[in-house]
């Protein structure tokens, strides 16, 4: 009897510890680790290659214009920013001289022309004389000689009915040398668009650039109503695009915002420059209006698609570890590792092929160096 009531004094003892043991544990553990997990669902997943280096929004027409000639500006009809039609005249050189030149040019054609009419009439009136002295030779009245006399008189007047004429053509020619010069003097839009930048000033003197020496155009006008972005690929990447695959534009001066486009041009040789990867020009359209009045100069950037998948199973890109092995939370929070089979993937998602089913989590930080397969964990949505 005496040793029951010893057993069940150690029993109640070892009870007491025990419970203490895990009071102390319980409130002494260190809290699960909160972890950012995102769920399986389905949606597209798309191969994409960015542009290795800012690109530049550009438009489809621009032209650096310049008279053809040097001279004193006397008309400056145009300021920066005004929009003009194709024909509009953008600026003028003084020309009096050549205006002057090309009024003689057409006084003179004038002349040409009465002069040639009255050749011509001539010419006319001698070749019937010609006809009628033939014929009063073979009746007999007058002379063979008057007859080959009025025949040589009707060819000289036709000669010089067809010399008129050609005096009447090089008139022609004259006005239109003299046009020719009036031309160079004048610059006209060569298409609509708006005025970018103008160089010079009434009463300055322009002049022409030198061969070899680039001098600032007179009027820079730029047709903004087609613009397009041309963006450096790298040259791995390059094999992969082709002409008109879909592509979306970004721009810095327009965060949050995106442009749907297409390729239109891929360079056909490869751009070297020193101490940067080589890469391929790629030209890419807006294919859809905008609401913003976007800038030529613009740095944009291309995201071209070369593959979609939709509505397949996909896992944000940032749960993937090395060798394709991801975190998984099992019904109690538990962690276990897994490995996946991937398909398409981009730097946002990654297509599952196998090792996961939808609606399951998984770890998208791995931050906490306690996080590992078997520990139990405090899952967060990740807002990824």
């Amino acid at each position: 009897m005496h040793k029951t009531k010893i057993l069940s004094r150690w029993l109640i003892l070892l009870i007491i510890a025990a419970l203490l043991s895990y009071a102390g544990w319980y409130f002494t553990r260190k809290p699960p680790v909160e972890v950012e997990v995102a769920t399986i669902t389905r949606g597209t997943v798309e191969a994409t290659v960015v542009n290795t280096r800012a690109g530049t929004v550009k438009a489809c027409r621009r032209a650096k214009l310049a008279p053809a000639v040097g001279g004193q500006i006397i008309k400056l009809p145009v300021d920066e920013g005004d929009r003009v039609k194709q024909g509009d005249i953008l600026l003028k050189l003084w020309n009096a001289d050549l205006v002057a030149q090309h009024e003689l040019a057409k006084q003179q054609w004038v002349t040409a022309k009465s002069r040639q009419r009255e050749a011509c009439i001539m010419a006319d009136n001698a070749k019937r004389e010609s006809i009628r002295t033939q014929q009063l030779v073979a009746q007999g009245f007058i002379s063979s000689q008057r007859a080959e006399e009025a025949d040589a008189n009707a060819q000289a007047r036709q000669a010089n009915c067809a010399a008129s004429a050609a005096d009447v053509k090089r008139s022609q020619a004259q006005i239109e040398v003299t046009q020719a010069n009036l031309d160079r003097t004048i610059l006209y839009a060569p298409f609509a668009g708006i005025i970018a930048q103008v160089t010079g000033e009434l009463g300055e003197y322009t002049m022409p650039s030198p061969p070899g020496i680039p001098t600032p155009p007179a009027i820079d006008l730029i047709d903004d109503s087609c613009l397009y972005v041309t963006a450096p690929m790298d040259e791995i990447d390059a094999p992969k695009i082709k002409i008109r695959q879909e592509a979306r534009i970004t721009l810095d001066a327009l965060p949050g915002q995106t442009f749907a486009g297409a390729v239109r041009r891929i360079a056909p040789y490869v751009t070297e420059i020193e101490k940067q990867a080589r890469t391929v020009d790629v030209e890419v359209n807006f294919t859809e209006g905008s609401n913003y009045a976007l800038l030529v100069g613009y740095s944009a950037d291309v995201e071209v698609i070369i593959d979609r998948h939709e509505q397949v199973l996909r896992i944000p890109t940032q749960a993937i570890r090395q060798q394709s092995k991801v975190l998984v939370l099992d019904q109690h929070d538990r962690i276990e590792e897994r490995t996946i089979e991937t398909g398409l993937a981009n730097w946002a998602f990654t297509e599952i092929i196998s090792g996961l089913k939808e609606g399951e989590q998984v770890l998208t930080s791995f931050d906490n160096e306690d996080i590992a397969a078997g520990v139990i964990v405090k899952p967060r949505t990740s807002q990824s």
